[in-house]
């Protein structure tokens, strides 16, 4: 028993050794199937590295120098966050044994992390400018080791390794004046100029771009692409979630990504934002260093970016972006109309003058109104358009006949009056090169519901059997609303009554204000609640025996112009 006891003894001894010394072969010797557990980057020479970076996780990105290598270059480009990168050295006391091989799953740069040494900071960095470091190659250092880190959101760099002397060529140069001009700023349209970027080796492939929004600067090419982008994803991402299936491993997938980060492979060179994306505003100009920005919005902040890009490595640079507001819209010389003025609207020959603009604010709570205008001949047409709040309400020819037009509902409105190329008669321009004429007025109508009423003709009529030496009688159509009719009389002389009525008319224009109160007779108010039986008539006495006189009648209204009836021409019986 005591034999048996000794040997399982000796076999436990044993079998300890051999655990205890299995672990520390391994940690060097990696079987084929060992996945790393901190993952490694290798950061290649000449060739441009894009790195994801999720937000408050350092990345770490490893490279050595060839022996000959008298000095390096490291070039980091931000996308549109600010970043923290430095650049280290790593040296090792002991170099990994070269008897024990490692397996191809286990890269160097592990072998040397897990080994003992000192680390010796040479830069570091903090913000979303493009930075380079160029120095001498530390002859010592075993590994070179860049961390990156985003303190704000995720985001990606551009990460490029030149070793040698001088410039890499990789990132297009600034010029020493890196700030975008503004030439000239109009209504619709900005005129940009920046200087020529510094000649490098690449310098015939470079491309000139010009971005414009109406939110900020963007810092990088990279940045505008990305929040362009992220604009058009909100949209789709909003329909893919109501059309998405939840599967049962998306937290698993999302993590495995993060813990390898593995990078995409460089980007082809993007020659033009239009080529991926055709509702970017940008403008690629190829060499030409002056642009002009147009179909842009009246009296509207804009900002502009210009970047330039090197077409062979697919990188570019962002020169310093400007702001400009555009000018505003020329101003309508708009003419406030008093409360029941009569104004006459002339057009002359001139074509600035061919339109008109008028404003109106009715009286009252109701904000009820009412527009009356007569043309009053000169040959072309007027038209008339009357809008609110840059709605139209009604557009319409104004002609001899009177028109009405009805306000309610608005504070204020916007009277355009135009003319027309085609004549309404052939009538020649006077020789103040008057080409129109127009007779408005504009009323607050309190209480009113609508237009008020018209006479049904505006014919007046005579009796030729109540005409006698010193009187004649007239009669003429009234209105079913109470109005005041007044009636006018002028005298004609043997030579205009016998030239003929069409001579000695008055003009469908003349008002009662452009007459002598000599000339007035009598005013009657009159109503008939029966539009048809609406007839009233009046007898003008004290007239000179065998005398040609003409009448006219005008509805005088509370709204409105005076309306004028066709003149009538009554010549009184020479013998009774």
């Amino acid at each position: 028993m005591e034999l048996v006891s000794l040997s399982w003894c000796l076999c436990a001894v044993l079998a300890l050794f051999c655990s205890t010394s299995w672990p520390r072969v391994h940690s060097v010797l990696a079987p084929e199937n060992e996945v790393p557990l901190r993952p490694i980057t290798w950061l290649p020479e000449g060739k441009m590295t894009v790195v994801n970076l999720s937000k408050g996780r350092t990345r770490r990105l490893y490279f050595s120098l060839k022996k000959k290598a008298p000095a390096m270059s490291v070039t980091v480009s931000p996308c549109d966050r600010p970043i923290e990168w430095s650049l280290a050295a790593r040296t090792l006391k002991d170099k990994p044994l070269k008897t024990l091989a490692w397996s191809t799953k286990t890269s160097m740069p592990e072998v040397w992390w897990q080994g003992p040494g000192t680390e010796e900071k040479i830069h570091s960095f903090t913000g979303n400018a493009v930075d380079t470091y160029a120095g001498p190659s530390y002859s010592h250092a075993s590994i070179y080791i860049i961390k990156l880190r985003s303190k704000e959101l995720n985001t990606k760099v551009m990460v490029y390794l030149h070793e040698g002397l001088g410039f890499s060529g990789a990132f297009p140069q600034l010029p020493a004046d890196p700030r975008v001009h503004t030439l000239g700023i109009g209504m619709t349209s900005v005129t940009l100029s920046w200087a020529p970027s510094t000649p490098s080796v690449n310098h015939r492939h470079y491309d000139y771009c010009v971005l414009v929004n109406s939110k900020h600067n963007y810092p990088s090419l990279c940045a505008a692409q990305e929040s362009i982008m992220r604009k058009k994803n909100q949209v789709q991402d909003s329909k893919a979630k109501q059309r998405s299936r939840v599967t049962a491993w998306p937290i698993l997938k999302e993590w495995w990504w993060q813990q390898w980060d593995v990078y995409a492979e460089p980007q082809a060179p993007r020659l033009s934002l239009m080529d991926e994306h055709s509702d970017v505003p940008c403008v690629c100009r190829g060499t030409d260093r002056v642009c002009t920005v147009s179909e842009l919005l009246p009296d509207t902040l804009y900002y502009f970016d210009v970047f330039v890009i090197d077409k062979l490595n697919g990188t570019s640079a962002a020169y310093k972006g400007t702001f400009a507001q555009t000018h505003e819209e020329a101003r309508l010389a708009v003419t406030l109309l008093r409360e029941g003025e009569l104004r006459w609207v002339n057009f002359h020959d001139r074509g600035s003058n061919s339109d008109q603009f008028f404003s109106f604010r009715p009286r009252g709570w109701q904000q009820s109104g009412l527009l009356t205008l007569q043309s009053c001949g000169a040959g072309k047409k007027v038209k008339v358009t009357v809008s609110s709040k840059d709605h139209v309400l009604t557009s319409q020819d104004v002609g001899g006949d009177l028109v009405q037009i009805w306000l309610q509902g608005s504070p204020s409105y916007l009277i355009h009056l135009e003319t027309e190329g085609t004549s309404t008669a052939q009538v020649p321009v006077s020789a103040g090169g008057l080409t129109a004429s127009v007779k408005m007025q504009t009323s607050s109508a309190y209480h009113r519901r609508g237009v008020p009423s018209l006479p049904s003709t505006l014919q007046i009529k005579s009796f030729n059997r109540l005409r006698s030496c010193n009187s004649v009688t007239l009669a003429w159509m009234g209105t079913e609303e109470r109005s005041l009719y007044c009636v006018y009389r002028r005298k004609l002389g043997q030579q205009e009554a016998e030239a003929g009525a069409s001579s000695a008319l008055t003009a469908p224009c003349l008002g009662p204000e452009s007459r002598s109160d000599t000339e007035r007779v009598l005013c009657k108010y009159f109503q008939e609640l029966n539009p048809q039986r609406a007839v009233t008539t009046a007898v003008i006495r004290a007239l000179e025996p065998g005398t040609a006189y003409v009448f006219d009648v005008y509805l005088m209204r509370r709204w409105g112009i005076p309306i004028k009836y066709a003149s009538k021409m009554v010549k009184t019986r020479k013998e009774c």
